[in-house]
């Protein structure tokens, strides 16, 4: 029989091996006032426990403060200039065209859930929309669902079947809380039901689209995660809380988007299609943002004066940053190849878009909240024991340190 590793090593990284089942939690769009405001309100009081000095912390999200890079990172331990997704949509020079970055071919580097499994461990993932499940499960021995895509899991495809059998619910609208909610009541059961040695367990942030810190459809989605993870703890896992970024209100005093059309710029600028701005944010899954959020990256046309267009953007009200490719890509630890030769970040309350007719915004029953820049990149870093004095004196903590944390770290 082969003995069980002591560590792993990924990505430059060390990892012990799990001593217990260790529970990764990536709370999609979870500020740490979302925590801090159910505890206050007493609907979250296993979070209330873990809401205090060596247990809590906060941290750096990747920008753009967007769900695939950030959750591919937390992953792999390191920043999307290593792994390669630096968002949902590139501009492929070569061909010409936009792409949809959810391919596993588009992610370079292995994750640590892949190389524990492939050591022997016993993993699961499971994550709210199919788009990420496929990233996520890249090279990974193991069990592998979406909650979007639960009743058609199979043993080949995601090391598991009769998944709805297995949580007891039907599979949820994509456009819900419920998904979220699947995602932990599967976590629970699997955990009940399997040995598991390592956890990862990734949300949607349709209610934080939504839904304010502390306004009751933030409190009541806590509250159904606080229970949840009550009855991880009671399994004895330890728990590790992340976020993949924060989510800001987006619109004016009167609830209109506050929105910076670039393409309409550029077209104004250089001439009707010269440049081609791209949105990192766009999914297939736009009902609740519209495509708009804070971050942007822009293809030039051969000649073009980088600098002074660099210029000019900067002096736009609404934008907070506005950097060469080149100057963004060192800046964010992006990859070169799949950033364009501006990348533009808006203020808090400002989001980009390309042209105005381009975005479909009847979906948008709420004023819109957002996310993709500087002003979503604070996120929690919460465990279920405390954290070892080496790391609560680090200058700077990421979200991707969260899995080492867990298993290096904790007293």
């Amino acid at each position: 029989m082969n003995e069980t590793p002591v560590s792993v090593e990924v990505n430059g990284r060390r990892y012990n091996w799990m001593s217990r089942p260790v529970v990764v939690v990536c709370v999609d769009g979870c500020a740490y006032e979302y925590l801090e405001e159910a505890a206050e309100a007493g609907v979250a009081p296993f979070l209330r426990t873990l809401l205090k000095p060596g247990t809590a912390l906060k941290g750096d999200c990747v920008v753009p403060s967007f769900t695939n890079p950030n959750n591919l990172s937390i992953v792999t331990g390191v920043p999307p200039a290593v792994h390669g997704i630096s968002g949902n949509y590139f501009f492929d020079r070569e061909s010409g065209t936009e792409v949809l970055m959810n391919d596993p071919k588009y992610l370079v580097a292995p994750t640590v859930l892949a190389t524990f499994a492939a050591q022997g461990a016993s993993v699961a993932v499971v994550t709210a929309k199919d788009k990420l499940r496929r990233l996520l499960g890249k090279g990974l021995k193991g069990i592998c669902f979406s909650s979007e895509k639960a009743d058609e899991a199979t043993l080949d495809e995601n090391g598991i079947d009769n998944v709805l059998e297995l949580v007891g619910k039907p599979v949820p609208s994509v456009y819900s809380a419920d998904l979220s909610e699947f995602v932990f009541a599967a976590g629970v059961r699997l955990l009940e039901t399997r040995k598991i040695d390592l956890m990862y367990l990734s949300t949607t942030d349709y209610v934080q689209h939504k839904h304010a810190p502390g306004t009751a459809g933030a409190n009541a989605f806590y509250q159904m995660m606080d229970a949840y993870l009550k009855q991880l703890d009671a399994l004895g896992a330890v728990i590790a809380i992340t976020a993949d970024h924060g989510m800001n209100a987006k619109h004016d005093e009167d609830g209109e988007p506050n929105v910076i059309y670039l393409q309409e710029r550029f077209d104004d600028w250089l001439g009707e299609d010269a440049a081609r701005v791209i949105l990192p944010i766009t999914d297939p899954y736009v009902v609740h943002h519209g495509a708009l959020g804070s971050f942007a990256t822009v293809y030039l046309p051969d000649g073009a004066d980088v600098d002074a267009l660099r210029t000019k953007l900067a002096a736009e009200d609404g934008i907070e940053l506005a950097l060469t490719g080149a100057d963004g890509c060192a800046r964010f630890e992006l990859p070169p190849a799949r950033m364009g030769d501006l990348i533009v970040i808006s203020k808090q309350d400002v989001v980009l878009g390309t042209r105005r007719v381009k975005h479909d915004l009847s979906g948008l029953d709420v004023p819109l909240r957002s996310h993709g820049g500087l002003s979503e990149q604070t996120v929690p870093l919460v465990f279920s024991k405390p954290v070892a004095a080496d790391v609560t004196g680090r200058a700077r903590l990421r979200n991707f340190d969260v899995i080492d944390i867990a298993l290096n770290h904790l007293q």
